[in-house]
């Protein structure tokens, strides 16, 4: 059976057609059992995609008894009850050992359906337009979407992690002093080890806090995530809602390569704040979470000579900021942030940069780049696109940690292919 298992990983239904049996006549003759009004069938194909295998081993599954298929009245071939087919890959994962190639991994946080993002089932730009960040982190945490309550503020936690920092030279960026605080917070907790949902939701609300709290800057005047944050990613404040905005759409993005390196950590039973350290470090590589910093640099070389950056850019591999591996015709976070940047008095000149290289930029605009408008708009940083992407991406990555804790430990264990010298026989 182990050999019939192979990595029944994360394939997403949403292309299925799933048949309600109430939806069918049913008749004596029918081989339908039919359980309840809720029960739902797959076709063969479905399953197929559903398991990650050829239809012929589906058709095998069902001649050696490991699943049932039925007939539908009225409908051509064969069906598979989904919640049989949901027990099957339940009961493939927890009777294998882990096989350390894991291609596919099961979520229920992050859907990319075509050129939209949803989390939860929740549409994104629907979720910014109505929900702050705080209620946002609450979905992706627990499933439940509501008015989040604000992080807390812990004075003695950031004095703490104040200390710290004041170590850390001037240049430091400040996803360096994330990494410093994320350490401390961790030596601190005695309680970090407890990898329970609900403890990693008070690590999360804890660490978020903090990160925010202890940064130089003004505090601001309100209780949001936004607000703490506002005055300390430039030299003057940035609109909250814009920046609440951005960190909305920034908050997860199912399985990229900072996220997988939390689901590694978390595999191996690290505890929170561990697993965010190791997003930490992902997310500071150059083809992850500088790519703002990149894209800052371009719009203010344009704005000085817009044909000549383009030029430059074309010409040494790309232009930052535009086009993406995942979306093929739109990137809807940048399209909700350039929007609401549209809005705004401050973000006039900046946009009118972005008008005029896109056309010449041969593909549509990504987040990266409406990061970095934001950034001119309101004079922040060079790093401060990067601050805000590892702090949105916090609450996604202690979402995935908390689904990776319910599977089985060290399941991330790849093979290595040894290529070096070989030692002499004895």
């Amino acid at each position: 059976m182990n050999n019939l298992l192979v990595d029944l990983g994360s394939l997403s239904i949403r292309e299925s057609t799933i048949v309600n049996v109430d939806a069918v006549n049913m008749d004596e003759e029918s081989q339908v059992v039919a359980t309840g009004s809720d029960e739902r069938y797959l076709t063969t194909a479905e399953v197929a995609r559903r398991l990650g295998v050829k239809t012929e081993t589906v058709y095998a599954y069902a001649s050696r008894g490991m699943l049932r298929s039925v007939r539908l009245p009225g409908r051509r071939g064969s069906f598979f009850a989904q919640a049989e087919v949901e027990a099957f890959v339940a009961r493939g994962r927890e009777e294998r050992p882990p096989s350390g190639a894991v291609e596919r991994i099961r979520t229920e946080l992050t859907l990319l359906d075509g050129d939209e993002l949803h989390y939860g089932g929740h549409r994104v730009t629907d979720l910014a337009s109505s929900y702050g960040f705080e209620s946002v982190a609450e979905l992706l945490w627990t499933g439940d979407l509501r008015d989040g309550e604000p992080f807390p503020v812990d004075p003695a936690a950031v004095g703490t992690v104040g200390a710290a920092l004041a170590a850390l030279p001037d240049a430091a960026r400040t996803t360096d002093r994330f990494k410093v605080a994320a350490a401390v917070l961790g030596a601190t907790d005695p309680l970090r080890f407890d990898l329970s949902p609900a403890a990693v939701v008070r690590v999360g609300r804890r660490l978020i806090g903090v990160f925010a709290d202890a940064l130089p800057g003004d505090p601001g005047d309100g209780d949001s995530l936004a607000h703490r944050l506002a005055g300390k990613l430039g030299d003057r404040p940035v609109d909250p809602g814009l920046l609440d905005l951005a960190l909305v759409l920034l908050a997860d993005h199912d399985l990229a390569v900072s996220t997988v390196a939390v689901r590694v950590a978390a595999s191996a039973r690290a505890h929170p704040y561990a697993a965010v350290s190791a997003g930490l470090g992902a997310v500071d590589g150059q083809y992850h979470g500088v790519a703002s910093t990149l894209a800052y640099r371009f719009l203010r070389d344009a704005a000085e000579d817009p044909f000549g950056a383009l030029a430059e850019r074309q010409r040494t591999g790309g232009v930052p900021g535009f086009g993406h591996r995942v979306y093929r015709t739109r990137d809807p976070r940048a399209d909700a942030l350039l929007t609401a940047l549209r809005r705004h008095a401050a973000a006039r000149d900046v946009m009118a940069v972005v008008d005029a290289v896109t056309p010449g930029a041969g593909t549509f605009p990504n987040v990266d780049l409406a990061l970095a408008a934001l950034m001119h708009a309101f004079g922040l940083r060079p790093d401060a696109g990067e601050a805000i992407f590892a702090l949105a991406r916090c609450a996604g990555w202690l979402a995935h940690a908390i689904e990776e804790y319910r599977e089985p430990g060290l399941r991330f264990r790849p093979i290595g292919v040894y290529t070096g010298v070989r030692p002499e026989p004895a």
